[in-house]
């Protein structure tokens, strides 16, 4: 399936795509999620069969610009004379979703402490905070076989996946996808804030307030709903992040 510039990403040539990406990884790097030169986001490319752009494996997120990003296919093998490399875990893992989702245009990968914690417990996400409870219903998990790195791999993460926007990555971090970069980034915000509450309710003594299934269907529904309105209101808390970074002089040099 070939994805036409104006179905995920409306009217976002190569060269916006490959700005909004980069700010991405400038914003990851700038709220403290990122893990020295390891994990990955990436953006399917408009009008191309199962092609997205990637970080430069070796660079830190600072040194991302859209101009090093590299083009790659599903199969990981570079579409261009760039002298980066990417990632090799990272093929299995964003290939195989951008191969067979097409409702996805951009894939995230994170393992902070609050998430890879979190992945460690049989219990997983937990849906009764205020961000927790927009993620019900939304996330896939997928038993931990070793750092993705074999092709054998990837049926099972899609599989695991399944048409979820969340994967929880047992005994590792996670990866979401969404339609877009502004969608993508405030899912992987949100499940980061119910990663850290998480962490710190069931650090302190006593029981938690549950949520009924109700509720929790309520808030992932609105969530969903308030979120892709036109794309505004991810765009609208994506594109004031990135101002906030700049005016901060985030990052330095680039």
């Amino acid at each position: 399936m070939t994805i036409q510039e104006n179905e995920l990403m409306p009217g976002k040539s190569e060269e916006e795509l490959r700005i909004q990406l980069a700010d991405f990884y400038h914003l990851v790097s700038y709220l403290g999620w990122t893990e020295l030169i390891f994990n990955h986001i990436s953006v399917r490319l408009p009008g191309e069969e199962h092609a997205y752009l990637v970080n430069p494996f070796g660079l830190h997120y600072d040194e991302v610009t859209p101009d090093n990003l590299i083009r790659v296919g599903v199969d990981g093998r570079k579409l261009d004379n760039s002298p980066y490399n990417a990632n090799p875990a990272g093929f299995a893992l964003h290939g195989v979703i951008h191969q067979n989702r097409p409702d996805v245009g951009c894939v995230a990968h994170t393992h902070t402490t609050p998430i890879s914690a979190i992945t460690l417990k049989d219990f997983g996400i937990e849906h009764d905070s205020f961000y927790g409870a927009q993620l019900y219903g939304r996330v896939g998990y997928h038993a931990f076989e070793g750092i993705t790195l074999y092709e054998d791999e990837r049926p099972r993460m899609l599989e695991s996946l399944g048409d979820k926007n969340v994967l929880v990555l047992r005994n590792h971090g996670i990866a979401v996808c969404e339609r877009d970069i502004p969608l993508t980034f405030m899912l992987l915000w949100t499940v980061q804030r119910a990663a850290e509450i998480q962490c710190t309710a069931n650090a302190l003594p006593g029981p938690n307030t549950p949520l009924s299934a109700d509720i929790r269907q309520k808030c992932a529904d609105d969530a969903m709903r308030l979120s892709r309105e036109g794309g505004q209101f991810a765009e609208l808390l994506f594109d004031a992040m990135v101002r906030k970074m700049k005016r901060e002089g985030f990052p330095a040099g680039v």
